[in-house]
């Protein structure tokens, strides 16, 4: 490991941080509780942090981003945990994003997720389950935690399709095969493609990030798997759209019939700072019922979100209830729950306790 990198990588743990920047000529700063904070006494000079990303790529990264000036893959720093490194360049200069990977998988419990709820949803044997959310909501140990919850409760093949692999996943009662982009497979749909003779029962999609690699994971999804995977989409209404968006328009209708049967569940997720230092997650989670597989094929996406508002028996809720929630908790402050609001009009009138206020602002 490059000489300096490992006293960075050092602060990120002994501080808990989440990421880690290493910029030309410039400090360094880690990602602490949400909020950029700069190591003292961190300068880095651009030939250095060239140096220090060099000498953690292979000759395939390097030829990657020496063609394109951006290059994405994780490095194993042994004690430290895992790491995962974007290297890219701004302004002439090379920068590396760098994000924390425990070596423990985390529970459910340890991530304040709903655990009932998502061991729900990992326990069904086919169909297609979502966690949405922009970059640093968490997605991927939300995944990791279901994959494990998986492959300690029943027998069979996990198959992961990740890029690159984060979590390490050991075989329990399962055999847990992972494969990397440009290292055992070169693309998503290349390795979906093949995987209908890989004898999978679940398979884990990195990240659904084009239409071709939506249309993939719904034909696996249909031939009896369960999938699993990533979208960048910021809410259950905009995932759905964006499934349905990836198909021609003469195919509307019949993506949203393959959806409306093919979804488990939905969880989109952000991560917000606390009142105590920390961060918290708030989700929006939809589950497979019958009233929500009828709403989706008949694309109504208003009477979808007010089956969420009134569906805490089935384990669902919209993102204004799990921030009201989370404020009538003490974990979050007001003007945090109404900045991360869908509607910060239906947010006060929750939090003041005004009956069917979800309902009656959003109409």
């Amino acid at each position: 490991m490059a000489v300096g990198l490992q006293s960075l990588l050092r602060t990120v743990v002994d501080n808990k941080a989440s990421g880690l920047h290493i910029r030309g000529n410039s400090n360094a700063y880690v990602r602490l509780n949400g909020q950029m904070k700069p190591i003292d006494d961190s300068f880095v000079p651009n030939d250095e942090v060239k140096k220090m990303a060099y000498a953690c790529m292979g000759e395939r990264e390097r030829r990657i981003f020496e063609q394109y000036s951006a290059v994405d893959f994780s490095l194993d720093a042994k004690s430290f945990g895992r790491f995962r490194f974007n290297v890219f360049r701004q302004m002439g200069k090379i920068c590396m994003a760098i994000r924390h990977i425990p070596l423990k998988i985390p529970t459910f419990e340890e991530l304040r997720l709903p655990g009932d709820i998502l061991r729900k949803m990992s326990n069904t044997r086919r169909g297609l389950i979502l966690v949405t959310g922009m970059t640093g909501s968490g997605k991927t140990s939300t995944l990791a935690a279901m994959i494990d919850h998986i492959n300690k409760t029943r027998a069979g093949h996990i198959l992961t399709i990740e890029d690159p692999i984060e979590f390490m996943h050991t075989d329990n009662h399962c055999i847990v095969s992972q494969l990397e982009l440009g290292v055992d497979t070169p693309s998503y749909t290349a390795a979906l493609r093949a995987a209908m003779r890989q004898d999978p029962d679940v398979i884990l999609i990195g990240e659904l990030r084009d239409p071709e690699v939506m249309r993939a994971a719904i034909g696996a999804a249909e031939t009896g798997q369960l999938v699993l995977g990533t979208m960048h989409t910021v809410n259950v209404t905009q995932t759905l759209s964006r499934l349905v968006d990836a198909f021609p328009v003469e195919q509307h209708d019949q993506v949203r019939l393959q959806l409306s049967e093919l979804i488990r569940g939905i969880v989109c997720q952000r991560l917000l700072p606390t009142i105590k230092p920390g961060m918290r997650p708030a989700l929006e989670v939809l589950v497979s019922t019958p009233q929500v597989r009828k709403l989706i094929l008949e694309n109504k996406p208003s009477d979808l979100q007010k089956a969420m508002q009134q569906g805490e028996f089935y384990g669902m809720n919209t993102f204004d209830q799990a921030l009201a929630h989370l404020y009538k908790e003490g974990a979050i402050d007001l003007e945090t729950a109404q900045s991360a609001a869908t509607s910060p009009d239906a947010i006060m009138l929750a939090i003041r306790g005004v009956s069917g206020s979800l309902d009656a602002v959003n109409e």
